[in-house]
């Protein structure tokens, strides 16, 4: 998968579709052997409060559950706990576009200014014609969030954004590229279910539910939660396993606001997996369809990324408390979901691993860490400010004897030595390197992410 990808980081549809119930077989299958050195390295390294696995393969499933459901209370998650998926919601907008095709109710090339409120199309900025397709395989051109999103809560970034500030940024946005290229959109993707639901006439959360939960008899994929669901749902824990907040997606709903469990996913996982001509797997197969290619081999259909191995479709997700990953491979009849209670991007990795367990493959199991020691002197000698552009910063301090990296505008993060010079932080994917030494002091870090390396100078 490609460094790029990780960065990532109705109308009432009972009348055309029969209820579709998804039998699942008993659990022969029994993946826990491959799976738990896998699992307890994330706990071990302090990255995840608690997560549960679900596994279908050859119509039959396995529920694996870790750690807690917070800190401290001894009570393990299971399949009928409650997440937020964040970001594996687009893989549900996609399957709501593709039926819409299905049926005939829009086309993949329909411009959006077709079904944009009138005020909205009549003073429409750009006009570069993104369509639905563009939409649902971020090549629409339009950013990865609009800039008009100014919370009242950061906690909760999306939670005051409304209708009209989404088609007011869309109104005034100046495109700088003409659509075509590949570039991850929340916005993009909330835009796409708020005119789907628009075109429909029903609040995007009733289209979801009515045309893939209630088929799939999903009973706890929705996006507001009743009493009772919210007695099940994992408190939300950041990535330094502090508590969070729940996010709220009213808006931008179709980019990240639904909520599931694993009981549930594997409904959705085995949909993916039927051979019929009912309309929702007809649907399911569009969405699955390869529409834009990409680097290495990988690709995209409605929503889905597709591995480079050209049969495996999968999606994860992050909000500020939770993690998410799920994949599917009809091809092989296998598919796989994590859902995590810490905002953990490790989750993605994870769920590959799990993903590539379940076909067959070998995958390296976690070695024993190497320990390494760094004297006092040295680790108080990193400690300072280190600036990488005017507006973003490290500050380095050592705690006990425990280096940590605060971004600007971030928590604090633990790094740990990998040699006497160089940290590697087991919460995201990113080493530093301490360099130069001035008065006594390391003079400059090299931030090692995401394929770049990037200086930055000690601030006196």
């Amino acid at each position: 998968m490609s460094n790029y990808l990780r960065i990532l980081k109705t109308a009432s549809f009972l009348a055309v579709c029969l209820v579709m119930l998804i039998p699942l077989k008993g659990r022969a299958i029994d993946f826990k052997a491959e799976v738990d050195p896998l699992a307890q390295s994330l706990l071990n390294d302090g990255l995840a409060v608690g997560f549960v696995v679900g596994i279908y393969k050859d119509g039959e499933t396995q529920i694996l559950s870790y750690g807690e459901t917070e800190k401290g209370s001894a009570i393990a998650p299971d399949g009928d706990t409650i997440y937020e998926i964040g970001s594996v919601s687009k893989v549900f907008t996609g399957v709501l576009l593709a039926d819409l095709v299905q049926r005939g109710q829009v086309k993949l090339d329909d411009p959006l200014q077709k079904y944009l409120p009138k005020a909205t199309r009549s003073s429409l900025t750009n006009r570069s014609g993104i369509t639905f397709e563009h939409l649902a395989t971020h090549t629409s051109g339009l950013p990865a969030l609009p800039d008009n999103l100014s919370p009242a809560d950061i906690m909760n970034p999306y939670a005051d954004y409304t209708h009209r500030q989404a088609f007011e940024f869309l109104k005034n946005y100046k495109m700088t590229r003409l659509p075509g290229e590949y570039e991850y959109s929340n916005y993009g993707m909330g835009l796409l279910g708020i005119l789907l639901s628009s075109r429909e006439k029903v609040p995007y959360e009733q289209l979801m539910i009515e045309q893939i939960a209630k088929p799939c008899d999903m009973n706890d994929t929705c996006i507001k939660l009743t009493d009772k669901q919210r007695e099940r749902l994992a408190p939300p824990f950041d990535a330094t396993l502090q508590k969070s907040k729940n996010w709220d997606i009213p808006t931008l709903a179709g980019g990240g606001g639904i909520r599931s469990t694993v009981n549930d996913m594997l409904k959705f996982i085995a949909a993916n997996h039927v051979e019929d001509d009912q309309p929702l797997t007809k649907a399911l197969r569009r969405s699955h369809e390869k529409r834009h290619a990409m680097e290495e081999g990988e690709a995209i259909g409605l929503a889905w990324h597709i591995e480079s191995d050209g049969i495996t479709r999968w999606h994860n997700g992050m909000t500020g408390g939770y993690a998410s990953w799920v994949s599917v491979v009809p091809a092989r009849d296998a598919g796989v979901v994590v859902l995590c209670n810490t905002a953990c991007d490790k989750i993605t990795e994870f769920g590959e691993n799990i993903t590539r367990i379940t076909l067959g493959e070998t995958i390296e199991q976690p070695a024993a860490p190497a320990v390494v020691k760094v004297s006092p002197r040295t680790l108080k000698s990193y400690e300072g400010v280190y600036a990488i552009t005017r507006q973003f910063a490290l500050t380095v301090k050592l705690e006990g004897d425990q280096l940590t990296v605060q971004g600007t505008g971030q928590p604090p993060l633990q790094v740990f030595p990998e040699s006497e010079t160089k940290f590697a932080c087991k919460v995201i994917d990113a080493q530093i390197t301490f360099a130069g030494e001035k008065n006594g002091k390391a003079a400059m870090l090299i931030l090692h992410q995401n394929g770049a390396d990037q200086v930055a100078k000690r601030q006196d």
